[in-house]
């Protein structure tokens, strides 16, 4: 397993890269946002399209 290390670039910048389990650990993190937020997408559009559905329902009765 890698540990974490440094590159040193010539101007003077230098990156910290991380070890494979802080790498594994922040994958899966963004993973699992990335999974939530599509579902949270998902689930106020099924909500949109269910009062959509009551609209046209009650539309269709109380105003025909």
């Amino acid at each position: 397993m890698k540990e974490r290390y440094k590159e040193e670039y010539e101007g003077g910048s230098d990156l910290l890269w991380p070890s494979d389990k802080e790498d594994k650990i922040t994958r899966q993190f963004y993973k699992d946002l990335s999974n939530l937020s599509k579902n949270i997408k998902y689930s106020k559009k099924k909500k949109l399209k269910l009062f959509e559905q009551l609209v046209r329902i009650l539309q269709s009765k109380y105003w025909s």
